[in-house]
């Protein structure tokens, strides 16, 4: 296949939706001979900075000279962005050879009855991955867990740690409603006697996790604890951080904004000690420099400073409750948001915390099957209805929002990151 058969080939089957279940992935990649256990693994797991984590850890990694394959999701404009080893992102030649493998694979499988139906796009992506870090001979795989963790295709290896960054509420129709439902999902990554560092506060999901860790004998971190002591000191254009763990303290400042990057900073260093500990030593200061040099697209992203304009991924409260201590913290007036989301996020609590802060939030939507349209965005918060412009065309909106706020303002794009996505593609088309 070509690239333009690849992606109408991928579009075909994201309509199948999601599926859980391990099964799939399991007969596809034995066929391939189990590519996916010739290298060592980690899962990160989490609602929140599941992405960051694996980026600040694959820099990590990458400065100790080692060839790290990293799998995350989603992508922002294109799909290879998903696959990459360092922050070279896997050639549309070799996506184009190794999809075309697969879907062959696949075929045969089901005409010999041995897949009952096809794998999900994820699934196809997550093994595609394996078979480029496998083929690429990859030292580690970084791998970002999707939705949840037990049933996750992503689960399918046995790696050498366990990652869980944060829990909160987020795809109860799959995950449940109580954070301990979550939780428990989440915590389905953890293996036998493989060290699990977490980064979850919340009590009920916290004991969930290490219940789960304590009934397989796994060793359990919890990074945020009276053993792992994490302090911060602002400054004018962000925060300095100290995290102590294990008897050294390590200073930093992340490349990537906000407070709850340098906790995110936290959960990669706990995390590199433990591979430093358990697989190959690391240096500490190649640990700090990584955390430094750190780059991920869509978090707090600057694209322009007159006006200033960023992109945010945050989609749920946590997410948005940690944007909102940086709006208030470091962002100047006059405030424009430019706000779309999936219909089934807790969109009337996310505007409650963040619409306050700004002059005008510009309601908009992105093309995909389970985005809200802004006259659904604003049945949903219409005690912010002062605030409201409604605007469907995303890059009219994003003209707007720049008129909107001058020179010397702020644009804030955010709700999702597709939403991000369709703003890159308007950016990179413009340039």
């Amino acid at each position: 296949m070509n690239h333009q058969e690849c992606l109408e080939y991928l579009h075909k089957i994201q309509n199948l939706g999601i599926k859980f279940g391990l099964e799939n992935v399991q007969e596809v990649l034995s066929a391939f001979h189990n590519p996916h256990l010739k290298y060592p693994s980690v899962l990160v797991a989490g609602s929140n900075g599941k992405g960051s984590v694996c980026a600040m850890l694959s820099r990590i990694l990458t400065l100790h000279g080692l060839r790290t394959g990293l799998f995350t999701s989603p992508h922002l404009v294109d799909v290879e962005e998903r696959i990459r080893i360092g922050e070279t992102l896997i050639p549309r030649s070799s996506f184009c050879l190794l999809l075309t493998k697969l879907r062959k694979k696949i075929d045969r499988l089901i005409k010999e009855k041995k897949l009952l139906n096809p794998p999900t796009y994820f699934e196809h992506i997550c093994c595609l991955a394996f078979l480029y870090f496998e083929h690429q001979q990859v030292d580690i795989a970084l791998l970002e867990v999707g939705m949840g963790g037990r049933f996750d295709a992503t689960n399918i290896v046995h790696p050498i740690a366990s990652v869980i960054t944060t829990i909160s509420a987020e795809h109860q129709k799959f995950l449940g409603e109580s954070l301990g439902q979550i939780a428990s999902e989440k915590a389905g990554i953890i293996k036998s006697h493989i060290p699990v560092i977490c980064g979850a506060k919340d009590k009920e999901a916290l004991q969930t996790i290490k219940r789960r860790a304590d009934e397989v004998e796994a060793p359990f971190k919890n990074i945020f604890d009276h053993k792992g002591i994490f302090s911060k000191n602002k400054t004018h254009k962000g925060y300095v951080f100290r995290f102590k763990m294990d008897g050294e303290t390590y200073t930093y400042e992340p490349s990537l904004p906000g407070e709850h990057q340098g906790k995110n900073a936290a959960i990669a260093i706990a995390t590199a000690l433990t591979l430093s500990q358990r697989w190959k030593p690391l240096d500490k200061d190649k640990i700090i420099e990584g955390i430094r040099t750190a780059r991920w697209e869509g978090r707090l992203e600057s694209i322009s400073h007159h006006p200033l304009i960023l992109l945010d991924g945050a989609h749920n409260e946590e997410g948005v409750t940690a944007l909102r201590k940086y709006v208030e913290d470091f962002l100047t007036p006059p405030l424009i948001l430019v706000f779309a989301a999936m219909r089934d996020k807790k969109i009337e609590n996310i505007a409650d915390i963040l619409f306050p802060l700004f002059e005008k939030v510009i309601l908009t939507c992105f093309p995909y099957f389970r985005a809200a349209t802004p006259e659904e965005l604003r049945e949903k918060t219409l005690r912010h209805e002062r605030h409201l412009i409604l605007e469907p065309d995303v890059e009219q909106a994003y003209r707007l929002a720049r008129k909107m706020a001058g020179p010397e303002g702020t644009v804030l794009i955010a709700g999702s990151l597709f939403l991000v996505g369709e703003i890159k593609r308007i950016v990179h088309k413009k340039s």
